[in-house]
């Protein structure tokens, strides 16, 4: 596939998850053997690890047809940088995916310790320390009374999108040579529709077309 063939397919798989008509494609026992010798996902979903977020549920794609990265808050670490390059540079695959959705616990915890100076215990810290430069350019930005949920989102998902190609000379010359796209979405709780807020490369169309 071509990154605008992936992104056209997971759309349709989103659009029909939201309608409530999954076609549950590519799950029954003749893909799994198919799969079990050799594997040809078209996305990369790099997302939260938030139990809501199933990736092959939301976008109604089956075995095989997704390369799954995640963690809380979708921060990005060397290993996740290590995990997204092999799929795009040894398996080929064509659109990274990064997902950001409402109601996150990572970000409501990130602009909490902003708000309070009060950090989290454990290795939580390390998530919130990840996401704290976000919610700092936000504020920062932005007079407080004006700043939303939505808009500390959608400036955290921009941002890991752009983490990914500026850290990652593989992702870059991906991108940069046509062969990968990065978009990142914000997929909301409620109806679980996937909207597009950023787009690196050529997918066909533009964020908020």
């Amino acid at each position: 596939m071509s990154p605008a063939d992936a992104w056209k397919a997971l759309k349709e798989g989103n659009e029909r998850f939201v309608k409530g008509e999954p076609l549950q494609p590519n799950q029954g026992a003749g893909r799994r053997e198919e799969v079990s010798v050799v594997q040809n996902p078209h996305a990369v979903l790099f997302g939260c690890s938030d139990s809501r977020l199933a990736a092959e549920i939301i976008f109604d794609q089956g075995l095989g047809d997704m390369f799954v990265v995640r963690t809380a808050g979708q921060v990005v670490d060397p290993t996740v940088l290590g995990s997204i390059e092999y799929a795009v540079d040894i398996l080929e695959v064509p659109l990274i995916v990064v997902l950001v959705h409402s109601d996150c616990g990572a970000i409501g915890a990130t602009e909490k310790a902003w708000q309070t100076g009060e950090l989290p215990a454990g290795f939580i810290r390390t998530v919130v320390d990840r996401i704290m430069p976000t919610i700092a350019r936000v504020h920062v930005n932005n007079k407080l009374e004006d700043i939303t949920d939505e808009m500390l989102r959608r400036e955290h998902v921009s941002a890991s999108v752009q983490t990914l190609q500026s850290y990652s000379r593989v992702l870059a010359e991906a991108v940069d040579e046509g062969r990968c796209a990065i978009v990142g979405l914000e997929y909301h709780l409620s109806d679980g529709r996937a909207s597009l807020v950023e787009v690196v490369g050529d997918i066909g169309e533009e964020a908020g077309s």
